[in-house]
């Protein structure tokens, strides 16, 4: 069994109870009840999430709109899950979703999962959303410091050219120096 299926199945068991109805979507191999799941009203939020998660593995694609609103999630065990099943569902509109939850100043609180979602898709939306949402972070006093260094991780291993103002402005944030030095040595032609 995949470890994050493992990690998913375990945590939630122990939210629904191990009820009778945990266990038949856990053992389904049926898309169809999976997909009913997720528009049948009064479900759980722990079996909407079972049967996303078990449909982007599938590379399902109507796990994509359950799986956006689950990156986004307050709880990271849930943002962390719909992440992993997204990369596998391979749906186009990833990059999209992601980059725009990763800009909603709203919702930052909420953008490392997203934020590294994009550095694992390497999309051609990841490094203007990663550029965005650290510029935004750079502000005095900003309590986001895990997304901005995310995204001064994120976009050292995308080694895009284009960050390499923005991380030389995080040269200047003590949080964010060391890892803002490794980041530009890792864009080619950094001088």
């Amino acid at each position: 069994m995949d470890e994050e299926l493992r990690s998913l199945t375990e945590r939630l068991r122990a939210e629904s109870g191990a009820t009778a109805a945990y266990e038949r979507l856990v053992r389904t191999a049926d898309h169809d009840e999976l997909a009913g799941v997720l528009t049948e009203s009064g479900q759980p939020l722990w079996a909407r999430e079972l049967a996303a998660f078990r449909l982007g593995l599938a590379g399902d694609r109507r796990a994509f709109e359950a799986l956006v609103l689950l990156l986004n999630h307050r709880d990271p065990p849930r943002c962390s899950s719909a992440a992993y099943a997204l990369t596998r569902l391979e749906d186009p509109r990833t990059a999209r979703a992601a980059a725009a939850l990763a800009t909603n100043e709203l919702r930052v609180g909420y953008a490392l999962h997203p934020v590294r979602l994009l550095v694992e898709l390497r999309a051609p939306e990841s490094v203007p959303a990663l550029i965005t949402t650290l510029r935004r972070r750079l502000r005095p006093r900003d309590p986001y410091r895990r997304v901005a260094l995310a995204c001064v991780e994120g976009l050292g291993a995308l080694g895009d050219g284009r960050a390499r103002p923005v991380l030389e402005d995080a040269l200047a944030h003590p949080v964010l120096a060391e890892a803002a030095v490794h980041a530009l040595a890792r864009i080619p032609g950094q001088r």
